[in-house]
């Protein structure tokens, strides 16, 4: 199944506090192929006074494409009212994505703990939800999550889980931080991987916890030219990668480095979003 968006998101989080419009407009301006939205995005413009609906218009009138839509994190080990309260959110967000004409559902694995089993259970139920939709979900591996710290783990309680429409959401940031490595995907099949985030890894251990510390690619640890060779960039395009990273922080060249870096796969096109 290829997805619909292969170019350049920009993740929210990257401008994190800035009112909605005023980063949809940031975006636009940049040069960006499309926007990944949280749900804290959501749940700040419903603080501030306004209406699902108001939301989803001011999205629709920017322009962009959305090219992931998040939900509230934790459902993975939360169990009774809390469990049905975060599904419910994630029934809203997969409307909230339709809406918007996007197809693909993103979740961290936020906090909790619990049984693989448990871990297992919850990705079956919210593959369900998705699909009900014609939606898919991706989940993000992450380093230094409290169960779940393994990219093969991960992929193990997807497997199992059983769904066809819940896949990989491959972040360079937590490959890098978790010993993996640009490459250390290798040997994960290409249908395995919906999406990919990019951002770069300072040479000094985590800052926080989460971590806070990412940095634009080309200027931190991750060997970016393995990384993108492995996800299928054709290798004609492979020498203007050092300067299209080194450029990528500058907006006035955003335009031009994404179409340098539109990541493609021979089964599948991935959607890729920096944070």
């Amino acid at each position: 199944m290829t997805h619909p968006f292969a170019g350049i998101a920009l993740h929210t989080w990257t401008l994190d506090t800035t009112p909605l419009a005023q980063a949809l407009a940031a975006v636009k301006t940049a040069g960006y192929d499309a926007i990944e939205l949280r749900r804290i995005d959501f749940k700040r413009c419903f603080e501030a006074g306004e209406s699902n609906a108001q939301v989803l218009d001011l999205v629709r009138g920017s322009g962009l494409m959305v090219a992931a839509v998040g939900v509230e994190y934790g459902w993975m080990f939360a169990a009774g009212d809390k469990s049905r309260r975060l599904f419910s959110v994630f029934r809203e967000q997969c409307e909230n994505a339709i809406a918007l004409d996007c197809k693909l559902m993103m979740s961290a694995l936020g906090a909790g703990a619990g049984s693989i089993e448990d871990a297992v259970a919850s990705v079956r139920t919210a593959g369900d939800i998705a699909a009900e939709f014609g939606l898919r979900l991706t989940l993000e591996y992450q380093f230094q999550h409290a169960v779940v710290n393994s990219l093969d783990l991960l992929r193990d309680i997807i497997a199992r889980a059983g769904r066809p429409n819940v896949g990989l959401l491959l972040d360079a940031y937590h490959l890098q931080r978790g010993g993996l490595g640009a490459r250390g995907f290798e040997h994960v099949a290409e249908d395995e991987i919906f999406y990919v985030q990019y951002s770069d890894v300072p040479d000094a251990p985590p800052n926080a916890v989460p971590p806070t510390d990412r940095l634009p690619p080309g200027r931190g640890t991750v060997r970016w030219t393995d990384l993108l060779r492995l996800l299928g960039v054709d290798d004609n395009v492979l020498w203007a990668i050092p300067i299209a990273l080194a450029l990528l922080a500058v907006a006035s060249t955003i335009t031009v480095v994404q179409r340098i870096l539109v990541v493609r796969t021979q089964a599948m096109a991935l959607g890729t979003s920096t944070e």
